[in-house]
């Protein structure tokens, strides 16, 4: 009998168990939305943030027009890049500055970008980093930036060892080395992989996305940023 009591615990410790149980899942919940600092919002802020989305969406998706002639104007080693269908407001993606702070899509509002997602581990990324930074060169300035965010997890070491040593001097440092920008997108299903390159106009509508590599520094990516800018 005795032997049997140490197998199956007894109704109380059943009971103390599962009490404790539903205590560790409740806190395990609250640690695992409060890690980002956020208060819960009230149900009025919720709405008001909800109602604000689906009035960014309404805008952007209004855009379609300029979304199909900027996949117009996709040629040649451009040719990737496809229209928005239908285009979204991109505004709330998060990532940080190049002095480390967080910011969105939203703090460059008034200037259209090319929002491209790199990492070190990633051939094609490297491969095309100094043609973006040639492109921001030539046409970065109040209307245009080339936004290139470094996702590798860890620390800056590598990410910025590697443009120091092929030299890119244009581009600013952006950086989420959570991969939330990365999820982010992927769950939009706009990011199948690395890189992935988002044209995206002042007001936070994406334009036009692309999935892999390309010749940023060439005529016709030019002639893309050219048509985008137009819009």
């Amino acid at each position: 009998m005795s032997d049997r009591r140490k197998m199956f615990p007894a109704p109380r410790h059943i009971v103390v168990a599962a009490v404790a149980g539903v205590l560790a899942g409740a806190v395990a919940v609250y640690v695992s939305t409060t890690l980002s600092g956020n208060k819960t919002p009230s149900p009025t802020v919720a709405a008001d943030t909800s109602a604000q989305a689906s009035a960014d969406d309404k805008l952007c998706a209004a855009k379609a027009d300029a979304a199909k002639a900027i996949g117009a104007a996709a040629t040649g080693h451009v040719a990737a890049m496809l229209p928005a269908d239908p285009p979204q407001s991109l505004k709330t993606l998060a990532f940080n500055d190049p002095q480390g702070k967080p910011m969105t899509v939203a703090d460059h509002g008034g200037r259209t970008l090319l929002v491209n997602l790199w990492a070190t581990w990633c051939a094609p990324c490297r491969a095309e980093m100094p043609a973006l930074d040639a492109l921001e060169r030539e046409m970065g300035g109040e209307n245009f930036e080339v936004v290139a965010i470094n996702v590798d997890t860890g620390d800056d070491t590598k990410p910025k060892k590697f443009l120091e040593e092929i030299n890119v001097s244009s581009l600013g440092y952006y950086r989420d080395n959570t991969l939330g920008v990365f999820n982010d997108l992927k769950k939009r299903g706009l990011a199948l992989g690395l890189p992935v390159t988002l044209l995206i106009d002042g007001e936070g509508c994406l334009l036009a996305n692309m999935n892999g590599p390309a010749e940023w520094a060439s005529p016709d990516a030019k002639k893309l940023i050219e048509a985008a800018l137009a819009k």
